[in-house]
């Protein structure tokens, strides 16, 4: 039996959640989540606030879902990646890095940070949430990756939750550079990311290395 090609209005439906993330991040980045109206979404998203809550019933439950697709979502593909990896320890971190600033550094996802950085003060149950969805996930796979180095004998026997947090800060960091003075054109605050990003995996990763005695 042939299968009927979808109307271009059951494919805009199936394609309106992403439309509804995507109008989200950009706001949520741009006037922050407390300035950031539901009904403003539905209007870039192209859609009423009715459809809006018929797939987020919240503001809330929008900003959640807007960190799962573009940060949940990544770290879980990291650590099936990190539990099936074959290579070594440096590689697997180097990979982890390099995909994170793929996916989300080097994309308006990175300004995820800014937003919770600047307002999770003010929203405990979304400071819990992104505890558990991000931070704790997150630190959990550089820690394997760094425990996994330790236990191969690849990396000298270092803390490996302080070493997670030693490779996470400059991601953090390069973040909110993107959404601060990396908007402005400022002189003497310019910089190259990926640069950066080499530089600190280098000096953590010689860091790591088993010295001969």
């Amino acid at each position: 039996m042939t299968t009927a090609a979808a109307t271009p209005r059951q494919r805009r439906k199936e394609t309106r959640p992403q439309e509804l993330l995507d109008a989200a991040l950009e706001l949520f980045v741009e006037k922050g989540f407390a300035a950031t109206r539901s009904e403003e979404v539905a209007q870039r998203a192209g859609v009423s606030k009715g459809t809006l809550y018929l797939y987020y019933p919240s503001k809330q439950e929008l900003f959640k879902a807007v960190i799962r697709h573009n940060l949940s979502n990544l770290i879980a593909e990291g650590q099936e990646v990190a539990a099936q990896f074959e290579g070594t320890s440096s590689e697997l971190l180097t990979l982890l890095i390099g995909v994170w600033w793929e996916r989300v550094g080097n994309t308006p996802a990175a300004g995820i940070h800014k937003v919770i950085i600047a307002e999770v003060r003010n929203f405990p149950d979304l400071a819990q949430f992104y505890t558990d969805e991000v931070i704790a996930p997150a630190d959990q796979l550089f820690s394997f990756a760094v425990q996994r180095g330790i236990d191969r004998g690849e990396f000298r026997p270092l803390p490996a939750h302080e070493v997670a947090l030693a490779l996470i800060a400059p991601i953090i960091f390069l973040a909110l550079h993107r959404h601060s003075f990396g908007c402005c054109p400022v002189h003497g605050a310019e910089l190259d990311p990926a640069a950066v990003l080499r530089t600190q995996l280098d000096m953590v990763l010689r860091g790591l290395e088993v010295r001969s005695a």
